[in-house]
């Protein structure tokens, strides 16, 4: 699922990356925008990479010969390479210079791109998401570092603001994009739009990352104890929540299996950081009041936002019987919308307190979505349009405020381990998200379903006279078998039966997402006030 990343580099990078005039508040050079706008590009095509291949999955795994369950690794591949990848990107970036390891992971991302294209079978398929899933996992984080060793403070709600662009606008556009290109040239054509504006952000930080001796001596102290922890952890329970509900959770010995090396390899992980002198993560910061609190609240951002693009689409698949390229152009209006408010939030920010802003989005963000829980038979696209535009504007006053606010105070020595924790829980708020969502969607229309079964009885009145016109129907249109005829009014009025509950379902689920959004709301009321002051500290 595409993440949010923080100040990945630190206080000190930065203060050695800028210029004496640039930290003091005066103008960026424009080498320095040069790297922001391709670091940006390249959050943005990452997040897009994802969108594009779900919103075709069916295609490709007919293509190559997958079934519905099996394709889904298709998915589930890049994301559990991208979250192992996130947590030690800012250490390899200082092993190798982060000119080097991005540039080499930029090209790496396209190649393994256009690979894809020419997978015939499923191993094939999966082998390739998950490397390009290591590289394209890099891009996100490392666009934040770029922006908080290359910025001033008085700047970085500007680098933030675009990145922000990248990192909403990339999942509403690629639906779009992938429908439009799977409709019109086949599924093999999502992966070559990355192409072009991928050789331009290479052009790009080619020209504009100065170039850095390695420091391969880093190798040699390196924590790889809590490296392999925390990969085999994330990575399992990454696999556990994207493969849960389909193999009924822990009724399966597969997901048990997973989930009890998840918390094994996570616990020990948590030791290993607690004890070591020279840890991968600091995870103590997350008893710091400002970033702890802000990084619970940015999981259920995660939570939110890529919860609502999988339950959106699959209702508007399966209930109204939308193609990818019409769901494309429901999503779209929760990202369009947010290319006009989001260069607005850095002025915004200098005049209001940002917890304000964040605490008015999440009010948004949680009562925009209860605009479309009274589902029915006439609630389609257009009826979606008022919710996701009060979503677009909540997720533009939440995301750059947000981020702005955890960093406050994080010293130079912890900048990197504050940007992998908050990188990676928002990260796994999105996977928890649709995980949760996804077993309570399929709860509830059982709930329904059994309730609304046992009120239709054939003694009841409306019950028969129903049947009768289903059957006098299909006897008019070809049956002629009257058993027949009533076996399919049978069949037919259970069928509505099940669609009216897979509706009031959707509506219990986005009342749920709506609810969970309180608690980050509560996390924003606790929330410290920061200053606007070139240090950052928090008052």
């Amino acid at each position: 699922m595409s993440s949010l990343g923080l100040a990945a580099a630190s206080e000190g990078q930065a203060a050695r990356a800028a210029p004496d005039s640039a930290r003091i508040g005066e103008s960026v050079p424009l080498k320095t925008w040069i790297a922001v706008l391709g670091a940006g590009l390249g959050a943005f095509l990452a997040i897009l990479n994802i969108q594009i291949v779900s919103s075709s999955l069916p295609d490709i795994q007919g293509a190559i010969g997958a079934g519905a369950d099996d394709g889904g690794w298709i998915t589930t591949s890049y994301l559990v390479a991208e979250i192992i990848v996130i947590p030690i990107s800012g250490w390899l970036a200082r092993v190798f210079s982060l000119r080097v390891y991005l540039l080499a992971n930029t090209f790496a991302f396209l190649v393994l791109t256009v690979a894809c294209a020419f997978a015939t079978t499923l191993p094939q398929m999966i082998v390739v998401r998950a490397v390009q899933g290591f590289a394209g996992g890099v891009l996100i984080p490392l666009a934040f570092s770029i922006i908080m060793t290359r910025l001033p403070v008085s700047k970085r709600p500007i680098g933030l603001s675009i990145y922000a662009v990248s990192a909403i606008f990339a999942p509403s556009i690629g639906p779009v994009i992938g429908g439009w290109c799977n409709e019109t040239f086949g599924w093999q054509s999502i992966f070559f739009v990355n192409l072009l504006p991928g050789a331009v952000m290479f052009a790009m930080l080619w020209f504009s990352l100065e170039r850095e001796r390695f420091r391969l001596d880093l190798l040699s102290h390196g924590d790889w104890l809590g490296i392999a922890t925390i990969a085999i952890g994330l990575g399992a329970l990454e696999t556990m929540l994207e493969e849960g509900e389909k193999d009924d959770w822990f009724g399966s010995s597969f997901i048990l299996r997973l989930a009890i090396v998840a918390a094994l390899s996570l616990a020990a992980f948590i030791f290993v950081q607690l004890k070591r002198a020279n840890p991968l993560l600091n995870i103590r910061l997350l008893i710091r009041r400002n970033f702890g609190l802000g990084t619970i609240a940015n999981f259920f951002f995660g939570l939110s936002m890529y919860g609502w693009i999988y339950i959106v689409p699959l209702y508007l698949a399966r209930i109204q019987g939308y193609d990818a390229e019409q769901i494309g152009q429901v999503l779209i209006w929760i990202g369009l919308p947010q290319l006009a408010i989001l260069p607005l939030i850095p002025r915004l920010m200098r005049g209001v307190d940002p917890r304000r802003l964040v605490a008015i989005g999440f009010a948004l963000f949680a009562g925009g979505s209860l605009f479309a829980m009274r589902l029915s038979a006439d609630f389609a696209g257009p009826q979606f349009i008022a919710s996701s535009l009060v979503r677009a504007v909540a997720q533009a006053l939440v995301m750059t405020p947000l981020a702005a606010i955890a960093v406050a105070g994080i010293e130079p020595e912890n900048a990197v381990s504050a940007s992998a924790l908050f990188n990676m829980i928002r990260n796994l708020g999105g996977a928890v998200g649709i995980a949760l969502l996804q077993t309570f969607l399929n709860e509830r229309e059982q709930f329904h379903s059994e309730i609304m079964t046992s009120q239709v009885s054939l003694l009841g009145e409306a019950t028969r006279a129903r049947l009768s016109e289903l059957v006098q129907y299909f006897m008019a249109h070809g049956v002629s078998d009257h058993a027949f005829a009533d076996h399919e009014a049978a069949v037919a009025l259970a069928r509505v039966v099940r669609r009216q509950a897979f509706m009031l379902a959707y509506s219990d689920t986005i009342i749920l997402q709506s609810a969970l959004l309180c608690l980050a709301l509560i996390c924003v009321l606790l929330l410290r006030k920061t200053s606007a002051g070139p240090s950052s500290e928090v008052h």
